[in-house]
């Protein structure tokens, strides 16, 4: 029998505000992009967890996956420091999406990169950004993972180098200029990524974000995920003891404001994962959709898993006011077709 907790919605006073309410959080006017992430490292774990300065070396072993994080003497590069790279990501795919030429070098304005984040724009914000740029340059990962196809061993940054390109008066940074890892580079070129909710970049917790990634990952094109704690308590990278960890993630399951997906508790210590489309409240004040728009759906957005897009197309119509909608089924294929539009 599963064991659930009363829903909360998307307990949005357990997330971060929104810090710059003026721009659409579902179509990032900023770069013109969606927030996506690579596969690989939404698999494993490749970055820590902790707020701290982390100079532990980390080994992960998983069928066959071998990967081996070793720090600089700023540290190991954490969760919070990867928003810079799902921001290149995201940059990237949406010019190959465009049909323009790509390359490893990509030069990023700060403050769009800050914004984008949901991240402070204050002199600390700029501080940190700089900081989080030295870790992830500095952090080496051997692995023998899959990425654009390809199995290789290899040793590499998470970025290969960055540049302060220009820099006000103040000394605050302006623009910067990025190289990535060939690693990541094929992977963003094999199109070897996922699209994450917008309210990723709201979740404070290092482990709520690296859990978000993992049911991201895993439900993909199935409605809901079972696995044991044990297992995701490898995959999530957490140093804590199993009942440490089985605690914070009953806390996520009370707290219930994981983007797109409701966890529950089942007998074997088991966690389930279900896409949120069919459980948030909010939601159930629409009917469900038909076949026909599920299917239309998936045509106009191949590789996207379609009950996240229900999921959030229902949470955009709860936060635009509950509207009455003529037909749900042509207010979501609106929907999917805009999202679809804004990555072009």
């Amino acid at each position: 029998m599963a064991h659930t907790f009363p829903a909360l919605g998307l307990g949005s006073d357990m997330l971060d505000p929104l810090r710059h309410p003026t721009r659409d959080f579902f179509v990032c006017d900023i770069f013109d992009a969606l927030p996506k992430d690579d596969m690989a490292s939404m698999e494993h774990p490749m970055f820590s967890l902790s707020t701290r300065p982390d100079k532990r070396i980390l080994s992960y072993e998983h069928n066959g996956t071998e990967i081996t994080v070793t720090p600089s003497v700023k540290g190991l590069a954490t969760l919070h420091d990867k928003d810079i790279l799902i921001y290149c990501i995201s940059q990237l795919m949406a010019a190959l999406n465009a049909g323009r030429e790509i390359s490893r070098t990509l030069t990023l304005r700060a403050h769009d990169l800050l914004v984008a984040t949901n991240r402070e724009t204050s002199g600390d914000g700029y501080k940190r950004l700089r900081e989080a740029f030295e870790r992830l340059a500095g952090t080496r990962i051997t692995t023998n993972m899959m990425t654009g196809g390809q199995e290789v061993t290899s040793g590499f940054g998470l970025i290969e180098s960055w540049q302060i390109v220009r820099a006000s008066r103040g000394g605050r940074m302006v623009s910067v200029s990025v190289v990535l890892s060939e690693w990541l580079f094929r992977a963003v070129e094999s199109k070897s990524v996922l699209t994450l909710s917008t309210d990723y970049f709201r979740l404070r917790k290092p482990l709520e974000r690296r859990i978000y990634e993992l049911a991201r990952k895993h439900c993909g094109r199935q409605k809901s995920w079972r696995v044991s704690v044990e297992v995701l308590l490898k995959k999530s990278g957490s140093a804590s003891p199993r009942r440490v960890f089985r605690k914070m993630i009953r806390d996520m399951i009370k707290a219930d404001h994981l983007p797109g997906y409701e966890m529950s508790e089942e007998e074997g210590d088991l966690i389930r994962f279900s896409a949120r489309g069919s459980v948030v409240e909010d939601a159930l004040h629409l009917p469900p959709l038909s076949n026909d728009a599920i299917e239309a759906a998936r045509a106009l957005a191949p590789g996207m898993d379609v009950y996240v897009l229900e999921a959030e197309w229902r949470d955009f119509w709860a936060r635009s006011g509950k509207p009455r909608l003529r037909s749900s089924d042509a207010a979501f294929v609106g929907f999917v077709k805009a999202r679809g539009e804004s990555e072009r």
